[in-house]
């Protein structure tokens, strides 16, 4: 993908960012490293090798799914200011 200096100063126009010439001749050689960068990468034959989720093969140690606390709403909504129905009730904000 070949870009121009023009087109720097596009993409810095609608970033809002104010960019000079020769900024934007320095961003255009590090637009354009990376561009050739990503061209090399696709070039790679990728249709043999297995997507993963990880980039590391890594297994995620996981805990037992079980309750470590007892149910405590009732202590909490005896010390709520409104409450009914097991639910809390708070002011009207929007009208």
């Amino acid at each position: 993908m070949t870009l121009s200096v023009d087109d720097v100063k596009c993409v810095a126009n609608l970033a809002r960012i104010e960019i000079s010439e020769e900024e934007s001749k320095q961003v255009l050689t590090q637009l354009s490293g990376i561009f050739s960068l990503i061209e090399q990468m696709q070039a790679v034959d990728t249709s043999h090798i297995e997507p993963m989720s990880h980039a590391q093969d890594m297994i995620q140690r996981l805990r037992e799914d079980v309750v470590i606390e007892s149910d405590q709403h009732v202590l909490f909504q005896s010390i709520a200011p409104q409450v009914e129905a097991g639910l809390y009730l708070v002011p009207k904000v929007i009208e």
